[in-house]
């Protein structure tokens, strides 16, 4: 198979980062006009997404891999665990930090996985404290705190809940980074995405069905917006990016990845009108800039090199 150019795997991960970072938005916008339950969303995503991820695996890819996963016990119960306490645990938190907040909160709020990456391979003696980590740290509470309150002690810009989502969906996505780097070492990232996916959208259909859904809030525009929070804003998002890896280097995937958060703060403001004072959109830059050091550094990105976001899928 001809693998992209660089011009082409360039145009990819900008495409697929941009997706991301506008699906967070165009999610909100179905919470909160549309009263779309954040239960069903995350479940309806996960499945269709995932079964059009395992698609593209048979048609495109080494196709043996989609049963041949499961049939190694050990890698089958990992798997699972990781579409449960991994896959959906990051949509949902995500999710239901854009509802109860917007989406530029809980994506920036999500993008702080790394910093708890950090502090747990330190805790855990598997990287030592550098003047970079130290840095990146004060990077990520200053831009939270600036983010979360617009520079005032006495209150805070979005709901706390909100804020809580945002901060156990950056937790989930720091296991969920950790925890994939062995099965991607394995098999191909579009089976175990897609697998986690589908494992993740079945046991979140026992609270609440796919086929359950109040069709009175569907019209043609909310209908437009589901299919790009799915198909665009997920599937075709996390496809782009792993495409983009032929031609480009972990490095400048994850330097251009950080379009995602802008995406989402700018149509947050712009398309949804939200507020966005003057010190949010410091905390918002120094966030990013976070995100660029830790791109920046060569062992990170070398360590990285297999996950969104790694990996998430927003």
């Amino acid at each position: 198979m001809k693998r992209p150019t660089r011009r082409t795997g360039l145009l990819l991960v900008m495409m697929g980062a941009l997706f991301w970072g506008v699906g967070g938005t165009v999610a909100q916008k179905l919470f909160q006009q549309y009263a779309i339950d954040v239960n069903w969303l995350v479940t309806t995503r996960l499945l269709i997404a995932g079964l059009l991820l395992i698609s593209i695996q048979f048609v495109r890819k080494d196709r043996t891999q989609i049963l041949g996963v499961w049939k190694n016990g050990k890698v089958a119960i990992q798997l699972i665990i990781f579409g449960l306490c991994g896959m959906l645990a990051v949509q949902y938190t995500y999710m239901a930090s854009i509802k109860h907040g917007n989406a530029a909160v809980a994506t920036l709020l999500q993008y702080l996985a790394p910093v708890f990456i950090i502090v747990y391979l330190i805790i855990r003696k598997q990287t030592i404290l550098t003047k970079r980590d130290l840095l990146t740290v004060s990077l990520s509470l200053i831009g939270c705190f600036f983010l979360l309150t617009n520079g005032s002690f006495s209150q805070l810009s979005v709901p706390t809940i909100g804020i809580v989502w945002g901060v156990l969906s950056g937790v989930a996505l720091a296991f969920y980074t950790l925890y994939a780097v062995p099965l991607l070492k394995q098999y191909d990232s579009l089976v175990i995405v897609g697998w986690a996916m589908i494992i993740g959208g079945i046991a979140l259909s026992f609270v609440h069905p796919p086929w359950q859904i109040d069709y009175s809030s569907i019209n043609a525009l909310s209908f437009f917006y589901l299919i790009f929070v799915i198909v665009f804003g997920t599937m075709i998002a996390f496809w782009f990016y792993i495409e983009s890896l032929q031609s480009l280097s972990p490095k400048e995937t994850s330097l251009i990845s950080s379009l995602e958060p802008l995406a989402a703060v700018l149509t947050t403001v712009f398309w949804l009108k939200e507020p966005f004072g003057f010190f949010q959109w410091l905390g918002t830059t120094c966030i990013i800039g976070m995100i660029i050091l830790l791109a920046l550094n060569k062992n990170y990105s070398k360590d990285n090199q297999t996950i969104k976001k790694p990996l998430t899928i927003n």
